[in-house]
Parts: structure tokens; sequence; C-alpha cells
């Protein structure tokens, strides 16, 4: 394994006029993969934004083709909210799968992606994590920074050790992130 492996991290959002970042995307993927620790992870986590859900996926095969050019030791991470456009998340990965395949990627190259997928969208997981409750047919609350790093933490606690969780997730979440085929707390 290398000692450092860069891991790459599109996500919805965009800067506001002053330049200054306004999505918690970035600070909930870094917060999650810092606690969660995954075996892989070897160096740090460069995130970028993309703007919306539509930009994000245009952008998506360009930057896994050039992970795939850098070698074994760059991961892709793709987060993006399940919410009206897509009934679950195998249905985005689809669509994540059709760019891929339209760009003329291989299948192993898309198989090492890894997807974090929000249902309905990142802002009810954080108020799930935060409360014990969340309506998943509205958006959840705009929160501080603080408040989406600790919904991180918490999430990565429950996807490591997932048989001493006594808190359950959201009827409507299947499992929340995937690493190719597989999810997080299998």
């Amino acid at each position: 394994m290398p000692k450092r492996t860069q891991i790459i991290c599109l996500h919805e959002g965009e800067r506001n006029k002053e330049g200054k970042q306004h999505s918690i995307d970035p600070i909930f993927a870094n917060a999650f993969f810092k606690a969660y620790k995954p075996n892989w992870v070897r160096g740090g986590l460069r995130p970028v934004l993309c703007g919306g859900k539509t930009q994000l996926l245009e952008r998506f095969p360009k930057e896994l083709k050039l992970c795939g050019l850098q070698g074994g030791d760059t991961t892709l991470i793709v987060m993006a909210d399940v919410d009206h456009d897509s009934v679950d998340c195998d249905m985005l990965k689809a669509k994540y799968y059709a760019k891929a395949m339209e760009f003329g990627l291989p299948d192993e190259l898309f198989e090492k992606v890894v997807f974090v997928f929000p249902k309905d969208r990142i802002e009810n997981w954080i108020e799930f994590l935060t409360t014990g409750n969340t309506d998943e047919s509205k958006e959840g609350p705009r929160v501080e920074p603080s408040v989406a790093a600790y919904a991180a933490k918490e999430l990565a606690r429950r996807c490591k050790r997932p048989n001493e969780t006594t808190e359950p997730f959201p009827p409507r979440w299947n499992s929340p992130v995937t690493i190719g085929n597989r999810w997080l707390s299998e």
C-alpha cells in the first residue's frame, strides 16, 4: 500500500461573490473521513467544489480519468445528494456509471470510485445525526460548519461500529456510504 493516498472529493457547492465557499459538503466529507479513518486512506482529502448536481455529473468522468492516470494511490470520492431527481442511491449511481461509459471509461476504473450519497439531502443527515429526527420530505435546516463536522463524526462512529450502534438510521437510508459495490457499514 502506498505511503500516501491522494483523495479527491467531488461535491456540490460553489463560492459566493466574495469567493468564500458556502457549502457544508466539504466540511462534512473531511470530518467524516478523518473520523472514519478507512485503512486505505494514507493522506489528506482534497475537496473540489463542482457547483450544482449537473455540473458535478459533467465533471465526474474527466476527474475519474485523471485519477486513473495518476495510478493506484489516487481515490475519487463523489458526494452528491439523493433528492427529488433520483429514487434511490442505486439510481443516482447509475447516472454516474452511464456518464463514465459515455466517456469511454472502463468498468474497473468506475468500480474504484467511492460514492457518498446523502439521502435525501446532507442537511437531513445532519439533522438526524444531531437531533435523532428528520422529515425526509423536506430539506433539513442549514447549519453552522461545526454542527456539520459533529454530525459527520457521529456518522463515522455509527458506520465503524454498526453492531454496537443502538440508534438506528432513518428507515429510508439503505446504508449511507458505498465503496465500489460495498457499503462502508458492511
